[in-house]
Formats: C-alpha cells, sequence, structure tokens
C-alpha cells in the first residue's frame, strides 16, 4: 500500500500525499500518480477509489490531451484500416471539430458541449461555397457526428475517458424536419432521362465509358478500367483497379474501397457491343497516331492513348448533358438511378447488393433507392383494381 507522507509547503500549510501505480502506458513504461489532499483522510480515500477503480478496470487516468491532439491520434490510427482518399474524407467532416471543440481538454468534453456544437452547425454552419447564410445539410451534420463518435470511442476503448458524450446526440427533429422542406435536393435521372441521353450519346466517342457509368459503377471504376479486366468474348467486366482522386487535383491508383467492391459483372448486351467498338476504335486511332500514342492499357483514354480521371469524365459528361438539354446531374447519380431501376424490376435483394458492390443488401436500397410518385403508379393501379374502378369509369 503506497505510504501516506505529510508536506510542509512553503507557506507553511500542510499538505498529504502519497503515489500510486496506475498502469503502464503503451510502450509497457510504469505510469505513477501524485495525489495530494489537504488531510491525511482525503488522501486516503482517494487513494483507495484509485486502487478499487484499477483492480475493476474502471480507472481514468488524468490526461491533458485536449480533442485536436486526440483527432490527430485517431486519424493516424484510421490508417491502418482505411484509404489516404478515406482519411482525407475524414478530416474534411471533422474541420468544423476542430474549429469548436478542438481546444477543450478531451476529459472535459461533456455531451452539453456536444449538443451546442451541433446545433450551432445546423444553425449557422456554411456549406464550403455556398451561398451567404446557407445551412449544411442534416445529412452533412450527422456524418461529422459519426466521425466524432467513432474517434470517441476509440477515447473509451483507450481509457481516456469513461463515456462516449456524442453517443446520444443527434440533430433536433424540428431541424431534421425543417432541413427536408426546405433544402432541394438533386434527384437522378428518370428512366426517360436516361434513355434519352443514351440515344444522344450514341455516336459519341465516349459512349462505350459512359454506358458503364449506367450500368452502376462509381466513376473511380469506371477510369479504373483496363481491357485486361474486359473479356468481350464472354461479355464479363473485373472490377478490381480504381482511379479516383484526391482533393480534385492529384490521381490515386488503388485496387477498391472494400473486398465486395471487387467483383465480376456480365455485361448487358448495350454496353458489350459498345466496348468491341470502342476497342477498335482505339486500334485505329493508334494507328494514326503514330509514336505520338501511348498504350496505357485503359479502357478511358483520349485519342492519344492517355487516361481520363474521374473530374475530365464528369465534366465531359456535364459537356453532353448541356448540349441535349438534360438536367445536369453527377455521374455518382447515374449510378442511384440505376439501383433503383434494378430494384424496381425485381432484382433480388443480394444481387442488388453484389451488383453495387455492397457487403448489406439494406443498406443498397436505403442509401440508392428513393421511391417517387411515378414509381408507386402501379400500387395506384392495383388500387383501381381492388375498388372494382375500371379504366372506363375514370374517363
Amino acid at each position: 500500500m503506497a505510504e501516506i507522507k505529510k508536506v510542509i509547503l512553503q507557506n507553511g500549510k500542510t499538505r498529504y500525499r502519497t503515489v500510486v501505480d496506475v498502469g503502464h502506458d503503451e510502450n509497457g513504461k510504469r505510469k505513477q500518480l501524485t495525489i495530494t489532499r489537504d488531510t491525511k483522510t482525503e488522501c486516503k480515500a482517494e487513494r483507495d477509489r484509485i486502487l478499487f477503480e484499477r483492480s475493476a478496470g474502471t480507472f481514468i487516468a488524468p490526461s491533458k490531451i485536449t480533442v485536436r491532439e486526440w483527432l490527430d491520434q485517431w486519424l493516424e490510427y484510421k490508417r491502418r484500416d482505411v484509404e489516404e482518399t478515406t482519411i482525407r474524407t475524414y478530416r474534411l467532416a471533422l474541420v468544423h471539430v476542430y474549429d469548436e471543440l478542438g481546444h477543450i481538454r478531451l476529459q472535459e468534453l461533456s455531451e452539453d458541449h456536444v449538443r451546442d456544437f451541433i446545433d450551432g452547425l445546423v444553425s449557422a454552419g456554411r456549406r464550403k461555397g455556398g451561398e451567404p447564410g446557407s445551412r449544411l445539410a442534416i445529412s452533412t451534420v450527422e456524418g461529422i457526428l459519426v466521425r466524432l463518435r467513432s474517434a470517441l470511442g476509440r477515447a473509451v476503448v483507450r481509457k481516456l475517458v469513461s463515456v462516449n458524450v456524442a453517443a446520444e446526440v443527434r440533430p433536433s427533429l424540428v431541424d431534421k424536419k425543417t432541413d427536408k422542406r426546405e433544402r432541394d435536393r438533386p434527384k437522378p435521372w428518370t428512366v426517360a432521362e436516361v434513355q434519352t441521353f443514351i440515344r444522344g450519346i450514341a455516336e459519341d466517342r465516349l459512349f462505350a465509358p459512359l454506358l458503364l457509368s449506367l450500368m452502376g459503377l462509381r466513376p473511380a471504376e469506371v477510369c479504373g478500367q483496363r481491357w485486361t479486366d474486359v473479356d468481350l468474348q464472354l461479355g464479363t467486366l473485373d472490377i478490381a483497379n480504381t482511379r479516383t482522386m484526391i482533393g480534385n487535383v492529384t490521381v490515386l491508383e488503388k485496387d477498391t474501397k472494400t473486398a465486395s467492391g471487387e467483383r465480376v459483372l456480365p455485361l448487358p448486351q448495350g454496353p458489350w457491343e459498345a466496348l468491341r467498338r470502342f476497342r477498335a476504335r482505339q486500334a485505329a486511332e493508334r494507328l494514326a497516331a503514330g509514336e505520338a500514342y501511348t498504350d496505357t492499357g485503359y479502357v478511358v483514354v483520349d485519342e492519344l492513348g492517355m487516361p481520363l480521371n474521374t473530374r475530365q469524365l464528369r465534366e465531359y459528361a456535364y459537356r453532353l448533358m448541356r448540349r441535349l438539354g438534360l438536367r445536369q446531374v453527377r455521374l455518382y447519380d447515374a449510378r442511384h438511378a440505376v439501383l433503383k431501376a434494378l430494384a424496381l424490376s425485381g432484382v433480388p435483394d443480394v444481387v442488388l447488393a453484389a451488383w453495387a458492390g455492397h457487403t448489406n443488401a439494406a443498406f443498397t436500397k436505403r442509401k440508392y433507392v428513393s421511391i417517387e410518385a411515378e414509381d408507386m403508379r402501379g400500387a395506384a393501379e392495383a388500387l383501381d383494381v381492388f375498388h372494382g374502378i375500371g379504366q372506363t369509369a375514370l374517363t
């Protein structure tokens, strides 16, 4: 048992002090905590409390680490599990946390701090590049909360704090309803818009790569396709490589984001034939360019064989949309339209998730399949039958 010593301070005041072992740090070095109290009884009580909590595995050693410092450590820890592009996404999501909560000591961070922070984001946060007074979307705020909860959860595991103070914090129901009512959300293309786009670009040089986007592939998967991944005999597409962008500037080539993202898809007849024609066209371009041509092996290349990145493909698609008078949607939003169409056509959930490159079918449907009024027209017609109302009565 640690001895309690009487200490006489320079001002003549008497205090009582003891040193308690509180375990070891991550390097195996013994850690000790000095306890100083006004009375021997108080000093003994604090010592006994610490020893009891140590034996129960609930002791939290005092720490001066701030929220900012802990987030830096957490992001470094996450590098073990996620891609560099994901780390960048996490850091961007936590920018507001760094700014507003970063100075607070981690052990002093309270649920009230987090709730006030979230309420402030919803009421006054601005989107990057947004109009003055524009607010962060509730979905963005919830994404920030997810990252903060994860970081604080790790702090609980590391015994830096005893509870995750962000665990029960949510944007208010009123704020959610206001956001839903006031925010314009871009809708994926309808079936008619998709078909108009396909007809309008049928003679375009990049018709085949754009059809891959309309198969539900992610833009990074389209740009990462190599001809060695395409079997034009069997009509299959091996998705194992991606070319994504960091900060919309630097190209990062890597494997798929998750194990489920690596998949082989059967080619529909349209993309299959388009890829055959595109392969032949590239062969002709290679002959025409001669030594100026670089055979990079990628599917999505310019006339000299150089691969296009996701930004270039996106801007190319936007120009085509404007030319055709179509609503401008992201190529990633085209993925939503594709997966929704597959779901509504009766494709089983397990196949839908596998096609999307997801593990969880429920996530695929929740994230990508939003039902509009026109999608429920069949239900309305079924009710006409149920009510005994024929088409003649309606006319």
